[in-house]
């Protein structure tokens, strides 16, 4: 478990000092809105859409840096993944966050989040930006 939790500690401080995709794009087909009304994080995750595939994803905000980690790995693995594709992806990792086992492990970076497990005030830190994009996925198969 040490392990895993200098691999989180790592993925977040690389990822809140050096966002991936942090920024406010011109345009935007997409803008989705993650808050958190208990802690006051809020990002914007701005989407480029191109048939059923993301194109391009930037995001902005403000937040914990837990939050601001997680929605930076979350960018960083939309772009050119199917719409589906992406649906499950982040369906995998809410599940890793909650139960242990879940089938993550080939990806480092989002397996360091399952650490998040042993701070559970923190989880929802580490998923808010993900079950935002999951509310649009789901509307958007409607």
């Amino acid at each position: 478990m040490s392990e895993l939790s200098n691999l989180y500690q790592q993925t977040i401080l690389r990822h809140n000092k050096s966002p991936y995709h942090y920024g406010r794009p011109e345009t935007s087909d997409v803008v989705l809105e993650a808050y958190n009304p208990l802690c006051g994080d809020k990002y914007k995750i701005y989407l480029d859409v191109v048939e059923d595939r993301i194109d391009k994803a930037y995001f902005f905000g403000y937040g914990c840096a837990i939050s601001k980690a997680s929605t930076s790995v979350l960018v960083q693995r939309l772009e050119g993944k199917k719409l589906s594709a992406i649906l499950e992806l982040c369906q995998h990792f809410l599940e890793s966050l909650v139960r242990e086992n879940a089938d993550i492990a080939e990806d480092e970076e989002l397996a360091a989040f399952s650490a998040a497990r042993q701070f559970p005030g923190r989880l929802k830190c580490a998923s808010l930006s993900w079950d935002s994009l999951i509310e649009y996925l789901e509307i958007s198969e409607e």
